[in-house]
């Protein structure tokens, strides 16, 4: 297998890629916000839609990871799922307290309102789990090897933070002013847009067969305890990752909220711009010493980088001074993102890639969704500050997530030195 990637390939992964990265952090950084602002500032709203979302992602990419095995196809998961992803989240701009009470007039607006963004939220997240979690992430693992994934992964690792820029940048102020139908209309029509484009632009790898085997038999595969024995290091690479999604969950769905209402810096899309320009050079700078030194090796001076950030983020309150730690977090975040996911793909077995990728999202997403945005609420709660807004109380998010998230961080060091150990004997 050739060690450089091509300019389709290249092309897929960056189009399709963006835009998918464009759907999610709308999920996992606006919706969080459209739901603070606009129907409860309750915490464990937050942290209940984080939650079934991840669930709903987890089973979603079991199920359909294993189903693009069986049929041998990626290319019409990515497309359909990306038309109906784009769909989904436009539907957002329609939710409410006002529509919610005309549908379900006896009950609480607000409240029937929070739990109609929550169960948008799960059917939004299958069609984007379908789409990319499960086939894109596939596709992506049939068409790079172990010499040229940690280019491709530090590429692909830093599509959310250039998502995030270009949202911030370029549409934050239609969130600002209210016009929250219009901010999704817009992302919604152009995911759709692109799974109509993956049509053309998507290729499946000609290796890539239907296979003969059990559906149902498969879906419980990389969940038997065999699978788990024959594979020590995929699954001591899911344990780090695990850890290490977990103490980013901690923080991140709180952040903007963070930075808005703690801090008081009103310009936060300045400060995120200036943050994510400089992490994602710093990941794209990455890659070639990832594939270079190795993506073990790697991992520590990233979980270093990142623990000095969250850290500085516990301590800052200048606009600078979140842009400096901001920048720290976030470019460890992205290196630590890269090396070990390219780890996970070296060690996934080439003739089941489909369905690894639900058993991954049990240990990226689920877990880490669950667990992370509970301890971040916990926190929270335990150190309340509040303001007072058109006579209601509302919730503010403190530092204390971030010496939440670095506590979680220094766990990801166990698996990690079990991997190196068991790489010197390899």
């Amino acid at each position: 297998m050739k060690e450089r990637l091509g300019a389709r390939k290249w092309a897929t992964l960056l189009l399709v890629g963006l835009f998918g990265q464009f759907a999610w952090t709308i999920e996992n950084m606006y919706f969080n916000v459209f739901l603070y602002k606009t129907i409860s500032t309750d915490p464990g709203y937050i942290a209940a839609m984080v939650g079934w979302s991840a669930a709903a992602a987890t089973l979603t990419t079991l199920l359909m990871g294993a189903l693009s095995d069986r049929v041998g196809k990626r290319k019409a998961f990515i497309t359909v799922g990306y038309i109906l992803w784009g769909l989904s989240t436009a539907a957002f701009g329609y939710i409410t307290p006002e529509n919610a009470g005309r549908l379900f007039p006896g009950a609480n607006a607000a409240a029937a309102a929070a739990t109609m963004v929550v169960v948008l939220d799960c059917v939004m997240t299958f069609f984007g789990s379908t789409a990319n979690d499960a086939a894109f992430n596939a596709w992506v693992t049939d068409n790079t090897n172990q010499q040229n994934r940690g280019r491709a992964e530090s590429v692909l690792a830093i599509l959310p933070l250039i998502s995030m820029l270009i949202i911030f940048g370029a549409f934050d102020g239609l969130t600002q002013q209210g016009k929250w139908r219009e901010f999704f209309n817009i992302f919604g029509i152009a995911v759709s847009a692109v799974g109509l484009l993956s049509l053309f632009l998507v290729k499946d790898e000609p290796a890539l067969k239907p296979r003969k085997d059990s559906y149902f038999k498969n879906l419980l595969y990389g969940l038997r305890p065999s699978v788990v024995r024959q594979n020590p290091e995929l699954y001591l690479s899911f344990a780090a990752f695990c850890l290490f999604s977990i103490a980013v969950q901690v923080f991140f769905p709180f952040l903007i909220i963070y930075i808005q209402y703690f801090l008081g810096i009103t310009d936060y899309a300045i400060v995120l711009g200036v943050v994510l320009i400089l992490a994602s050079a710093v990941s794209v700078l990455s890659g070639r010493w990832i594939d270079r030194f190795g993506k073990l090796r790697f991992t520590v001076p990233a979980a270093a980088v990142m623990l000095a950030g969250l850290v500085g983020m516990f301590f800052v309150r200048s606009q600078i001074g979140v842009m400096i730690a901001g920048t720290v977090m976030m470019s460890g975040y992205m290196m630590l993102t890269a090396a070990l996911s390219a780890n996970i793909r070296d060690w996934t077995p080439e003739d089941k890639v489909g369905h690894f990728q639900g058993i991954r999202m049990i240990f990226q997403v689920l877990l880490p969704m669950i667990i992370g945005p509970a301890i971040g609420a916990a926190l929270i709660r335990s150190n309340p500050k509040t303001y007072e807004e058109l006579g209601q109380i509302k919730t503010v998010p403190t530092p204390g997530i971030y010496l939440g998230a670095a506590a979680v961080l220094l766990l990801t060091a166990i698996p990690i030195i079990i991997l190196k150990k068991r790489e010197k004997r390899v």
